[in-house]
């Protein structure tokens, strides 16, 4: 296809450059929690409310999530929702050092990740 731009990751941009409105709304959910708006263990906005803050159907915001969750920003809780991620972190409020700012990566990160949010006492 000529004149297709697409990201690093590989996602398509509309014309003219402009992003997805689904990236639109993962990117603002991602500065809202590197801003610390959104803290690990909150919950995200609801798929409805997000849908009327973009203007966007249900599909593009469950897009957006899924985004999110497979980049390690944000986890689901079945019959909960979507929560922030927690991140691998010795002190959350220090923003001194990357890593402990970092989404969590990965499928034992996830699944830590779900398990302290369940409640349940993870051995390291």
């Amino acid at each position: 296809m000529a004149g297709v731009v697409t990201t690093r990751r590989g996602r398509r941009l509309a014309a003219g450059g402009v992003p997805l409105t689904f990236e639109v709304i993962a990117e603002t959910l991602r500065e809202q929690i590197r801003s610390g708006r959104l803290k690990p263990g909150d919950a995200l906005p609801t798929q409805t409310a997000l849908m009327r803050e973009f203007g966007a159907s249900s599909l593009t915001v469950q897009k957006a999530i899924a985004l999110l969750k497979q980049d390690g920003w944000a986890v689901s809780r079945p019959g909960k929702g979507a929560f922030v991620a927690h991140y691998d972190q010795a002190d959350a409020d220090d923003h001194d050092h990357p890593e402990v700012t970092a989404p969590a990566r990965g499928m034992a990160a996830r699944v830590e990740a779900l398990d302290v949010l369940s409640g349940e006492v993870v051995d390291g």
